[in-house]
């Protein structure tokens, strides 16, 4: 997959040799050459970065070295009027798997040169990674785009040769006898350098990337491609060690809760969970590793998770009366700690402008029109009250197809059963926002009872397409408020 490019290979100098004043073949001293060194995909200057400028005319003079400053700023002085050739080195480029081309200029008497470097754009390294691009639509999702990085060993972050990185994606295309879903994956192998490069994943969409080798592998990882079609990811290779837990209570039906699967490890990663509005610490945040360790924040809003699982890990934290956030995090030595700034549902609802006297479905949620499909299980405000309801997650109890379950913990889970017959956690939606895997503790502290509208509970199958989520294997929870 790896593209073959030639660029100019440079001669080392000693440093004496680099750095001496150069002068015009009169005696006159020469011009001031400057420039910026741009990182095209991280759209930002790249400081650090070693330029070189040779002679092109082939004089045979010494090369010359400056590094770029903290903006990415670098400049010669004294350089006699001729042909030149500029260029430059930075570990980013070996991430890329590719070497920055070259730039060809001339300096004049009485003219200051200015010449700007960049590692090349998205877009260009896409073309010459994975061939042009040649865009399909399949459905909903339109593929072409490119996924590269480099696996580094969790212990040490030496490159981890030999490991598989799989992307996967959810592709849904209407046809006339009904909708057709897919799930696509692309797996490679990393090289000695522990480069990667998945080609034809969905551009602008969301896919899941996995890293493994033998026992050892990294979460499920989400990943969110530009427009552009390029993305950078590097993810971290660890081992971790798994206990598996059992439902042993005895049941009166044959469907037994499914095995908790727990990880953890030598790792251990801290972090601050803050108001994204005022700053302020959140106290009591829930902070876990997907199948790991969990803690609460303390007074000021830190956490602390130990015996973490090493590598590349999916961190959830969750505050009542704000939007989760969930995040890949790197969980390995000398990584500095996460800083979570938290959105109140306040901030991410987009705001409502009634103009009419009567607005029966203000969020637009066809809730009614699905009620009369009979697809899922419908609860609404009456039947909640009927029911005897006092928190929002009593809808759930002795509801057929749904179970709630104290875990280890103590906190209350929510089980659906699957398109196989076995029990799993839904996804959950409030008011047309996903919200992730939420426990019954969760929703009743973000969905007051009394503001409840209708709940909709969906297996896998029956799910409507707009709130299908790839790669779960479950079913899923609307809650709809008044």
């Amino acid at each position: 997959m790896r593209a073959s490019l030639s660029f100019l290979v440079w001669l080392l100098i000693p440093a004496a040799a680099m750095s001496q004043v150069r002068t015009g073949v009169d005696g006159a001293p020469g011009m001031r050459v400057t420039g910026v060194v741009h990182d095209s995909i991280a759209r930002a200057p790249l400081p650090g970065a070693w330029v070189q400028l040779v002679d092109a005319s082939g004089t045979a003079q010494p090369a010359r070295s400056a590094y770029a400053d903290s903006l990415g700023r670098f400049a010669f002085d004294d350089v006699p009027e001729g042909r030149y050739r500029l260029g430059f080195f930075h570990a980013v480029l070996d991430s890329l798997g590719v070497q920055a081309p070259s730039r060809d200029f001339t300096v004049r008497r009485g003219r200051a040169a200015r010449v700007d470097l960049a590692v090349p754009s998205g877009a260009t390294l896409r073309s010459l990674i994975c061939g042009e691009r040649s865009p399909r639509d399949s459905g909903l999702v339109v593929t072409g785009a490119a996924v590269i990085g480099v696996v580094r060993e969790a212990k040490g972050g030496a490159p981890a040769a030999n490991v598989i990185v799989s992307g996967e994606w959810l592709e849904i295309s209407f046809r006339v006898q009904g909708i057709d879903r897919r799930r696509p994956r692309v797996v490679v192998t990393t090289g000695a350098n522990g480069w990667f490069a998945l080609c034809n994943t969905p551009v602008g969409g969301t896919m899941f990337l996995t890293a493994s080798r033998g026992a050892d592998s990294t979460d499920l990882i989400e990943a969110t491609i530009p427009t552009e079609g390029f993305l950078r990811r590097d993810l971290y290779l660890g081992p971790a060690r798994t206990v598996v837990t059992r439902d042993t209570t005895t049941r009166p039906d044959s469907l037994a809760l499914p095995a908790r699967i727990m990880r953890s490890g030598e790792g251990r990663l801290t972090g601050t969970v803050v108001s994204a509005e005022s700053r302020r610490p959140l106290a009591g945040a829930i902070a876990h590793l997907s199948d790991g360790p969990t803690a609460r924040a303390d007074e000021r809003g830190d956490f602390t998770l130990v015996s973490a699982p090493l590598g590349t890990r999916t961190l959830e934290v969750r505050s009542v009366g704000y939007y989760p956030e969930r995040r890949a995090v790197h969980v390995v030595e000398g990584m500095p700690p996460s800083r979570v700034a938290m959105t109140t549902f306040k901030t991410v609802l987009d705001t409502v402008k009634i103009i009419a006297t009567q607005l029966p479905d203000r969020h637009g949620s066809g809730f009614d029109e699905r009620r009369r499909t009979g697809l899922g299980r419908i609860l609404t405000a009456a039947d909640l009250e009927r029911r005897g309801a006092l928190f929002t997650s009593d809808a759930f109890r002795n509801l057929p197809g749904t179970r709630l379950e104290r875990d280890e913990t103590g906190a209350r889970r929510i089980f659906v059963r699957s398109a196989f017959g076995e029990w799993c956690e839904p996804s959950v939606h409030i008011d047309g926002l996903y919200m992730w895997t939420l426990n019954a503790d969760d929703i009743d502290g973000m969905v007051t009872l009394r503001y409840v509208k209708g709940i909709e509970v969906y297996t896998e199958a029956t799910t409507p397409p707009q709130y299908q989520r790839a790669l779960t294997g479950c079913g899923t929870i609307l809650i709809w408020t008044k």
